[in-house]
């Protein structure tokens, strides 16, 4: 028996169908970023500094940062979080 006459399942699969679509939809949660001289964070994407302080860094990745360090930033919700920073700068801004 088929389930194109049940209400209910129709509902359900809507609601699954949107939640899915809305999860899909989201904004970018990686990007490159540069730590500025002044300790703020430039990201490729947000090209607006942000100030030390308004952007979080994992244990890990806070022994290798320093101004000028090229990082990893995953964006949670709307806080950028510097992930790992790179030995070879220039994967990040295509050599430069």
């Amino acid at each position: 028996m088929g389930f194109d006459g049940n209400n209910g399942i129709n509902r359900l699969a809507n609601v699954l169908a949107q939640r899915m679509k809305k999860e899909n939809s989201s904004s970018l949660i990686l990007d490159f970023g540069e730590i500025q001289a002044n300790e703020s964070l430039i990201t490729n994407t947000f090209p607006i500094p942000i100030p030390k302080g308004d952007y979080s860094v994992c244990k890990l990745a806070s022994e290798n940062i320093e101004a000028g360090s090229h990082v990893l930033v995953a964006w949670v919700l709307n806080e950028a979080v510097v992930v790992d920073s790179s030995a070879n700068a220039g994967i990040y801004r295509g050599g430069h």
